[in-house]
């Protein structure tokens, strides 16, 4: 594997989750209830597979939006996993 393929399928994705979450984040900050964050989460990711995957590298437009759907959910998925890791909990 080459060093522009590592970047493109493993780097390219994990820099697009952060940068969700860093979003929606903002997006709580401004004012957007928590309730809603999740869908903010799925827009995002939405947005980001579209204009990355298939605007710039090319890729089917349903591939985009799969892509955006699971960059998304994963940013989703990935912020409630690290609140509840380090929220404690009290029986």
């Amino acid at each position: 594997m080459e060093i522009n393929e590592l970047i493109t399928y493993l780097l390219t994705p994990v820099a697009q989750i952060a940068l969700i979450m860093a979003l929606a984040q903002l997006a709580k900050g401004v004012g957007v209830p928590s309730k809603w964050i999740p869908l903010v989460d799925l827009g995002l990711g939405l947005l980001s597979g579209i204009l990355i995957y298939t605007v710039t590298m090319g890729y089917h437009p349903a591939e985009g939006i799969l892509v955006g759907l699971a960059l998304g959910l994963s940013a989703c998925g990935l912020f409630s996993g690290i609140k509840n890791l380090t929220q404690t909990k009290t029986n």
